[in-house]
Order: structure tokens, then sequence, then C-alpha cells
């Protein structure tokens, strides 16, 4: 699903006057998530999942092209759990 599907999915559920409305609605909540996980801070959604930010401790990698071994760095990533709602509806 592209973002002009979802804008449309939100405008015609919401009950929104316009899709610029729906757009900017969906705008905001990207960037509060956004916000949120650069400030370190999970987010859930219950029924639906969360995300949270976890750290990735420096290893070893390999290089698939040449086959030589490389360090990757320590670093930061978003992890989504899907809720229960979630993964039933999804089974």
């Amino acid at each position: 699903m592209t973002k002009a599907e979802l804008v449309q999915k939100i405008y015609s559920k919401s009950g929104l006057a316009t899709k610029t409305q729906a757009e900017a609605a969906l705008d905001a909540l990207v960037a509060t998530l956004t916000e949120a996980m650069e400030a370190g801070d999970s987010v859930t959604f219950t029924g639906f999942g969360s995300f949270k930010v976890i750290e990735r401790a420096a290893r070893k990698g390999r290089n698939p092209r040449t086959g030589m071994e490389i360090n990757i760095p320590a670093g930061k990533a978003v992890k989504f759990t899907p809720g229960k709602a979630l993964k039933e509806a999804v089974k």
C-alpha cells in the first residue's frame, strides 16, 4: 500500500472533510512516531502492536561479493512487535 492509498483509506473511513486533512493527519502521526523513536521511547497501540528502539551490538559480517570479513559498528534500530489482535487478523 502506498502513502496515497493509505491517505484515501483514512479519508474514506475517518469522515475528514478533505484528503488534504487526511494526509496532514497521517503526516502528523508519522512525525510524532519519529520524534518518540528519536527520544528512545516506545510506542504501543493496543491490539495492533508496539514500536521500540533496540541497541545492536558491534559484530563481524562478511562482504557477499568478495567474502572478506568486515566489522559492522554498533547502532540502533526500530523493532515492531505485532499485537495479539493483529496476529489473529493475519492468520
